[in-house]
């Protein structure tokens, strides 16, 4: 360890001198509760303003029936559902696609890790990241409880973004340079920080010290760190589409997931998930460049909603028009995480051995190649894919 990481790591541990046991608060009441605690519940028509193009998004926040398909974006899923065979060995060569750039140039961008749930009493962790056919690189130390909550890596991978247990938003180079406090009051339990597309903007949520419990959603310009206000919204853990054109996140104690349009023409749920539906979300990971497929954690009536602080598990893929199951070429094997890459293509994180693989999946469903994850990473999480 050189000079500059150890003293980088005593400001990090500095930073924690009284950690606060997010998972522990958040488990003391429902994700359905804590998301409404969490979040003003306006009953209003309101905007959004889409930092990545400029447009204003008309929001209807009436958790309603889902709009008919005209309401929405014209977003058409291309996967087809795909038949499961079984996987090839890791020294199998991957099976032809039909895309138009050839399997051999298509690859797995930078991915970065940051630390899994557990019952560690750690006040710091360090992010990683792996470009398969490298080695893992260690990137800059976090505070834990900034690192499972909120800690986003931007599109670009330069940077990475998180909120502290003192409502301070940090910004940093990935290897911990540059490190710099943006701004105070931010809330880091609910809403974001989302980068925005081209990683100049946050989408985030300052603390309203009037209204407890209440916060005001908005756009943070890192150049010029002026707030554009773009109203109240249900939900948390929102995603923004690689083209800036859609964006989607669980939108409060019913279990549907919400997708806007930029159009102005409003909002419309997934259909198949929340209200009377089989199916709820409270989790989603990662949306389409076009937003038309979405990787999210369903649960079905059986399974315990949990708790408001963010996962990144990921269960199934989605057509977001229709809510029907996208076939993933998995070889039968459960899906853990999955990201989409800016090129539309699907990272998907699969149990192999006594640890992971990334399976890459192309735009037509077809699986274009697996390589096995190195052991180090074994007990960390995926936080993005950049590249």
């Amino acid at each position: 360890m050189n000079d500059d990481r150890f003293r980088l790591d005593l400001a990090d541990l500095a930073d924690e001198v009284t950690p606060v046991d997010l998972r522990d608060r958040a488990l003391r009441t429902s994700r359905r509760l804590g998301i409404q605690r969490a979040v003003a519940t306006s009953a209003a028509a309101l905007v959004l303003l889409a930092a990545a193009t400029g447009t204003a998004f008309a929001i209807r926040p009436d958790g309603g029936a889902p709009a008919p398909a005209p309401a929405g974006p014209s977003l058409i899923a291309t996967w087809p559902a795909v038949e499961v065979t079984p996987t090839p060995e890791p020294s199998a060569s991957p099976p032809a696609t039909t895309t138009s750039e050839p399997a051999a140039t298509a690859t797995i961008g930078r991915v970065f890790y940051g630390p899994a749930p557990d019952n560690s009493s750690a006040t710091t962790a360090r992010l990683r990241s792996w470009k398969p056919g490298g080695v893992p690189v260690d990137l800059l130390s976090v505070p834990r409880t900034s690192a499972l909550a909120n800690a986003a890596v931007s599109p670009d991978g330069e940077r990475v973004a998180w909120v502290d247990r003192n409502a301070n938003l940090w910004v940093a180079d990935v290897n911990g340079s540059g490190r710099r406090k943006v701004r105070a009051g931010v809330e880091g339990d609910c809403w974001g920080p989302t980068w925005s597309p081209d990683s100049k903007r946050l989408a985030l949520a300052l603390v309203d010290p009037a209204t407890p419990g209440a916060s005001r959603r908005g756009v943070l310009n890192l150049a010029s760190n002026t707030f554009t206000e773009v109203g109240k919204l249900i939900g948390c853990h929102p995603l923004w589409s690689a083209n800036g054109k859609v964006f989607a996140f669980p939108d409060g104690s019913a279990g549907r997931v919400t997708m806007t349009a930029p159009d102005g023409a409003g909002q419309w749920s997934i259909p198949k998930l929340g209200g009377t539906a089989r199916y709820d979300c409270f989790d989603v990971a990662s949306l389409s460049p076009e937003g038309d497929r979405i990787a999210l954690y369903r649960r079905g009536p059986d399974v315990p909603s949990g708790d408001v602080a963010r996962e990144l598990d990921a269960n199934v893929v989605l057509d977001t028009r229709t809510g029907n199951e996208v076939g993933l070429p998995l070889g039968g094997r459960e899906l853990r995480q999955a990201y989409f890459q800016a090129d539309g293509r699907l990272v998907a994180r699969v149990a192999s051995g006594k640890g992971f693989a990334l399976v890459l999946i192309d735009g037509d469903g077809r699986k274009v190649s697996e390589i096995a994850e190195p052991d180090v990473l074994k007990d960390m999480q995926i936080l993005g894919v950049a590249g």
